[in-house]
């Protein structure tokens, strides 16, 4: 689908007032909708998020996530059907989500990370190329203590991480390895 010009431009100018404007739960929130970006209640956009400019309509935020500031999100190359995070879902500051990706309800990604494919519900990943770290046990949302948060993680085995990263773009693996977690 090719990108129209005036829209374009208009994205554009959007995108940039909203890595720059305040209101984390408001403005930001209001131009990025008029973007195309579908957004659900109570989320959250850090300074400097840039939500991929030519086709915001594939991101889909829903409610309670949370993407802090300089998180970046392509959403489209070829094929790809976009990038959704899901309900109460927190994803950590200078993070890369590319496209085909969706980060599970509660899921938690970690500061500088590069996620390369689905995240699932309540777990964290960190790296590059992300990978499991933990279960989450409640979700890092605005009333959950930072002390809350890190006594209710649950180390994932190095076995089952080694395993996701080995597995890394082998679609029959991916089964196998969100089972274990």
């Amino acid at each position: 689908m090719k990108e129209f010009p005036l829209r374009g431009l208009a994205n554009r100018i959007l995108q940039q007032m909203a890595r720059m404007l305040p209101g984390a739960q408001s403005i930001r929130v209001v131009l990025h909708r008029a973007r195309g970006v579908k957004i659900g209640k109570n989320v959250w956009i850090g300074y400097d998020v840039v939500l991929d400019t030519s086709r915001p309509f594939l991101i889909t935020l829903e409610d309670g996530c949370a993407l802090s500031m300089r998180v970046t999100v392509l959403a489209h190359f070829r094929e790809s059907t976009g990038v959704r995070v899901e309900r109460d879902a927190f994803v950590g500051a200078g993070a890369l989500i590319l496209p085909n990706v969706v980060i599970g309800r509660g899921a938690v990604v970690a500061a500088g990370s590069v996620v390369t494919r689905s995240v699932p519900p309540g777990v964290m990943v960190q790296g590059n190329p992300a990978v499991p770290v933990a279960k989450c046990g409640i979700p890092l949302g605005p009333k959950t203590t930072l002390k809350e948060f890190t006594r209710s993680l649950r180390p994932v085995s190095s076995r089952s991480s080694k395993r996701a990263q080995q597995n890394e773009g082998n679609p029959e693996s991916a089964l196998t390895t969100k089972t274990e977690l």
